[in-house]
């Protein structure tokens, strides 16, 4: 299970230092925060010089802290004219400050007015104290954070990406050994770009020892303020110090990616890959975007709690956060989707459901602003009706339109987005270094050396996947008209849900059939949806016995599934190339696998692709890029669309062999 996450606590020496109780040591020298970023970081590693002329520029940081070092290099960016493209700033935090904590220390240690604009933006964008990995994006997309709450020795290992500088600024070794471990030392060289950087307030001799036998070189210089001495160089291994190479941009001088699908899968790395500056072809074969599952009405949006924080969990809960930061960022940009207000209730299915559930939460640690258990009585007042049992509130949750959403998303492309509709792909074929997309009359419609397959149900057979299987789940909705029941306060789900949308309509479902191709509306659907709503809200039993089933209206929808119901994101494995190599690749990895140059899958989202679209967008964006990934690699690899033909390759079980 997750471990909890350990808010820091703020404390100020005599002289006005902030420090830790916890390790008993100070933030930042005496002599200046801001001084000791700049002397120590930002020229220990040779910045900003290094990062001119550059299109992404990664910095990797061991102990976010007060965050001072991150704010000093956004300001040295800002101010730079030759600065690169995109800043990407990755930092871990065992113990982040909470919001309130974070403001104080700022009002009390930062002097230049500058700086301390840019940490009112930090402190308004600031995460939920929740473990993982969050991003978050400043100056239109330009300066990335991508903080990692957790310990430094589980959360290095598990990251993906290609370091051009390391700040190296954890307490001292003495105080807080864990964050100088030789197992942090090895992460480091795990993601090493080539020539990368580093420097460190420390000058220890075990420091120097775990950067020489890691790949390092260093030299010793004039410590900051007091310190006599401190430590900086750069990557230059003399022997093979990693199995795999950290990631690279994709090879293309032409930035062109063909999109097919447009529903919330296909918008959603539209938006990610117009914001990045590429050119999109959309292919959708309908005749508008969101015309499949993603036209339904509303959707719920909401994390997933699990005693065991299991995967499905983690994925969820990075989902949910990363959406919501993508959507207050539409709407900042003029392109708002239609979505109510802010909360929903979950229902626990029995009594002992709410009392685990309550019992996970404060087990977890997670904050009220995450998800709060309610008693009966509470949840009634929120619902604003009888309810059959207590829950759990999720603040930030709620529903939305996810047209309007794919339609903001393709809004916010603007002139990088080509959308052509009614056009039914066939297959793709690559040649060189261009991928040709064919109609089903066998006619070349597109072209670029990028394509990404976001078209739920046909993405196998268009990519040409023998290992990615999945399955059609019927759902119908029920739509009950204004007058028909008594008005919900907020959304509320368990074994069903019912959301009150706008004009006094609310929204019931689903059913959940495999394999069942009808589309037409069923009057035993619409009874099922009822009759599930009715065990959460005993008050809707009277008022819909009187509702005329077959007088209803609904929607039917197929969700697109996965056997272990988790989706499918990332780059596509050469499967050939992996089965005439089956005997090579039986103890593989995922990334041991031969993928397929310039070709992506995101698909089988099932009844999460609200939360989990805008992440897997983020993701492939990334991976196209060679960006740090916006996901824990574990997790990354957990929706790998390559990992059924990994499993068939670890049993044995693929043609070939």
């Amino acid at each position: 299970m997750t471990d909890p996450l350990i808010p820091a606590v703020l404390a100020f020496r005599d002289n006005g230092t902030p420090y830790s109780p916890l390790y008993n040591d100070i933030y930042h020298s005496a002599v200046g925060g801001l001084e000791q970023a700049h002397y120590v970081f930002l020229r220990g590693n040779a910045l900003p010089d290094r990062w001119h002329g550059r299109r992404v520029f990664t910095v990797l940081e061991t102990g976010f802290g007060m965050g001072i070092n991150f704010l000093v290099t956004w300001a040295a960016w800002q101010a730079d004219p030759a600065r690169c493209e995109r800043l990407h700033f990755v930092s871990t935090e065992k113990h982040p400050f909470t919001p309130g904590d974070l403001r104080s220390v700022y009002a009390a240690t930062l002097s230049d007015p500058r700086i301390a604009a840019l940490a009112q933006t930090l402190v308004d964008a600031w995460p939920m104290l929740v473990p993982g990995t969050h991003r978050l994006e400043f100056e239109g997309g330009r300066v990335v954070l991508t903080l990692v709450f957790g310990d430094v020795q589980t959360s290095l290992p598990v990251l993906r990406l290609r370091a051009d500088a390391f700040y190296l600024d954890g307490f001292s070794p003495a105080r807080n050994p864990e964050m100088w471990a030789p197992a942090v030392f090895r992460s480091l060289a795990r993601m090493a770009g080539e020539g990368a950087t580093f420097a460190t307030y420390s000058s220890a001799g075990d420091i120097k020892r775990a950067l020489l036998q890691n790949g390092f070189v260093y030299q010793k210089v004039d410590g900051f303020g007091w310190k006599r001495a401190m430590l900086v160089g750069h990557f230059e291994p003399r022997w093979r110090v990693r199995r795999h190479e950290p990631p690279l941009p994709f090879a293309s001088e032409e930035r062109h990616a063909i999109v097919i699908g447009a529903g919330l899968a296909g918008c959603a790395v539209i938006e990610r890959l117009a914001a990045r500056g590429w050119r999109v072809t959309s292919l959708e074969r309908h005749g508008s975007v969101a015309q499949e599952a993603s036209g339904n009405p509303a959707g719920v949006f909401h994390p997933m709690i699990s005693r065991d924080d299991s995967v499905a969990s983690r994925v969820t809960r990075a989902g949910f956060l990363y959406a919501l930061k993508r959507w207050a960022d539409l709407e900042r940009s003029g392109h708002a989707p239609l979505r109510g207000g802010h909360g929903l209730l979950q229902i626990a299915a029995d009594d002992e459901e709410a009392r685990l559930m309550v019992e996970a939460i404060a087990a977890l640690g997670y904050p009220p602003d995450y998800v709060t258990p309610v008693s009966l009585a509470q949840a009634e007042r929120l619902a604003g009706m009888p309810l059959a049992r207590a829950g759990w509130l999720f603040p930030s949750g709620g529903w939305i339109d996810p047209a309007s959403l794919c339609a903001a998303q393709c809004a916010a492309a603007g002139h990088l987005l080509e959308r052509r509709f009614g056009i039914h792909v066939a297959r793709i074929e690559r040649t060189t270094d261009q991928w040709t997309v064919f109609d089903r009359a066998g006619q070349a419609v597109a072209r670029a050396p990028v394509v990404i397959v976001a078209s739920a149900h046909d993405a196998s057979r268009i990519a040409g996947l023998r290992y990615a299987p999945t399955r059609s789940i019927r759902g119908q909705l029920t739509l009950l008209p204004p007058g028909a029941v008594p008005p919900l306060s907020i959304p509320v789900i368990g074994e069903g849900y019912a959301v009150p949308l706008t004009h006094g309509t609310t929204l019931t479902g689903a059913t959940y059939e495999l394999d069942d191709p009808d589309t037409l509306l069923r009057p035993s659907g619409h009874r099922e949806n009822l009759e599930r709503v009715a065990r959460m809200l005993p008050a809707l039993v009277r008022a819909t016995d009187t509702i005329p089933i077959e007088s209803l209206a609904g929607r039917v929808a197929f969700r697109c599934v996965t056997s272990d119901r988790m989706p499918m994101i990332g780059q596509l494995a050469d499967e050939a190339a992996a089965v005439s190599n089956a005997q090579l690749l039986r103890g593989a990895w995922p990334l041991d696998l031969p993928r397929s140059d310039g070709l992506y899958g995101a698909f089988a989202y099932g009844s999460r692709g609200l939360i989990w679209a805008g992440l897997g967008a983020e993701l492939i964006a990334s991976q196209i890029e060679g960006e740090p990934w916006p996901l824990e690699r574990d997790l990354a690899e957990d929706v790998d669309v390559a990992r059924f033909l990994l499993r068939a390759l670890r049993q044995q079980t693929v043609n070939g062999q």
